[in-house]
């Protein structure tokens, strides 16, 4: 079975049957869901950015993603890579050739292979290298020789996945990398393993059962508080978690039977101890609330159904359509609203200030959205001198000379995140160049379906 997968993938064979259904049948869209991103893997046509130097690409409103273990090994000084294809192409052999090799060796190849993909878009240096590739990676995670070449051998299937997507790689490296997650005697292995499998899941060919089976798989890790995976407490495993089911459930369209439970998991974890637990937590309840509703169409008038299900925009933002509730996210909101005022007012004299600010600010973000469902992250209610309406979004991404990218939604916050916590200082080239980056979270107007949703510079 494994020969047969191998030769499967290096045929170039990058559409499974699952794919080819989920082709047939077009995917339904509400305007206020997010757009499937799944298909970019066959998107490869589109051009190649000519440039070669590295571009780099900021946040505004001090937004900061954190960087787990597996990045921390890559943050060394960076080498000069003047001739980055030919490094490449070397560091490939020597990763698939691995007679004779040592685990410090293998280590620095793996990392520089990494930061290669990182800082460079290489899908046709590395297409018909994949499965080879992905063997070399699996053998490397499964023997965990140190903790240090399996990080490192997680960090760089990730970027291989994200680089040269195939519908046969997820079923090649989910049992492994769980296997990674329930046994490892490492907690950062198990950490990195989690993020892996929720990139290897995204971009990897699951179907829409495997991506809701491994949602369920995960918030098995967070309710347990990581005891499921005998990691009990440990607080890298279950952020990793609850930020994975986070990104994955922006694939599916229709949380109906999931919400009741999944939410009840996330207001749990709003009382632990550690501040990433809690915001990661309380941005999937934003999250789940969010996708409880969808926008009016313009046939359909607010007084057809229960006024208490209807949202309008209070600042009547033009061109914002009213959105209805669909179903409940979370029967018992009061609750949740008293406990995230809480949260936005917290103080503990055993935090950092750093940290009682982001308490603060994330969970004074999240009860808002869920008082006015129209208003996404960072929603600003300062009055503008000259519009007289408040600012609205404040978050915003500079992507260069396109201009700015508005994150307006819960789920394209999620879905950025996700992409940095992969691609780190490379986001900016990979946006730009790779179509699979690109389609996961569009710029302007690239998906007429979900005209509500556009990315617009401000």
């Amino acid at each position: 079975m494994h020969d047969l997968r191998r030769q499967a993938l290096e045929s170039g064979k990058t559409v499974s049957r699952k794919a080819r259904s989920r082709q047939s049948t077009p995917a339904s869209s509400t305007p206020n869901s997010s757009p499937p991103s799944r298909a970019a893997s066959q998107s490869r046509a589109v051009s190649r950015a000519s440039s070669e130097e590295d571009e780099v690409g900021d946040l505004s409103d001090e937004t900061s993603f954190s960087t787990n273990s597996i990045d921390d090994l890559l943050n060394g000084d960076n080498p000069v890579i003047d001739a980055w294809r030919s490094n490449l192409a070397d560091r490939i052999q020597e990763l698939i050739d691995r007679k004779r090799s040592s685990v410090q060796g293998r280590e620095k190849c793996l990392a520089l292979y990494a930061r290669i993909l990182t800082a460079q878009y290489a899908e046709e240096e590395i297409r018909g290298k994949e499965a080879e590739l992905v063997v070399a990676f699996l053998k490397s995670i499964k023997a965990e020789t140190s903790e240090r070449e399996t990080i490192l051998a997680i960090k760089a299937l990730s970027m291989t996945v994200i680089t040269s997507p195939s519908d046969l790689i997820y079923e090649a490296v989910c049992g492994p990398l769980k296997r990674v997650i329930s046994d490892s005697a490492s907690v950062p292995s198990k950490t990195a393993a989690v993020h892996c499998l929720g990139t290897c899941t995204f971009f990897g060919g699951a179907s829409d059962e495997e991506i809701l089976e491994n949602m369920a798989y995960l918030l098995e890790i967070v309710t347990s508080d990581g005891d499921f995976i005998e990691a009990q407490d440990k607080a890298g495993p279950v952020v990793a978690a609850l930020e994975e089911w986070g990104s994955l459930s922006t694939l599916i369209d229709d949380l109906a039977e999931e919400s009741e439970e999944a939410a009840e998991s996330f207001v749990e974890q709003l009382s632990s101890n550690e501040p990433s637990v809690q915001i990661a937590a309380g941005e999937n309840i934003a999250l789940l609330y969010e996708k409880s509703f969808r926008p009016l169409t313009e046939d359909e008038d607010a007084t057809e159904f229960d006024q208490d299900d209807i949202a309008a925009d209070p600042d009547d933002t033009p061109g914002l359509p009213k959105l209805v509730k669909i179903y409940d996210a979370y029967r018992r909101t009061d609750i949740l609203k008293d406990t995230l005022a809480e949260l936005a007012s917290l103080y503990k004299r055993h935090m950092s200030k750093k940290e009682l600010k982001s308490v603060r600010s994330n969970f004074a973000d999240i009860l808002h959205s869920i008082e006015y469902p129209t208003h996404g992250p960072r929603y600003q209610n300062a009055m503008s001198d000259k519009t007289g309406k408040s600012y609205g979004s404040s978050m915003v991404v500079k992507i260069q000379k396109q201009g700015v990218m508005e994150i307006d939604k819960w789920w394209k916050l999620h879905r950025l995140q996700g992409l940095r916590r992969v691609l780190q200082d490379g986001f900016v080239r990979h946006y730009e160049s790779n179509p699979v980056v690109f389609e996961s979270l569009p710029y302007e107007a690239s998906v007429p379906r979900i005209p509500c949703l556009m990315l617009t510079a401000i």
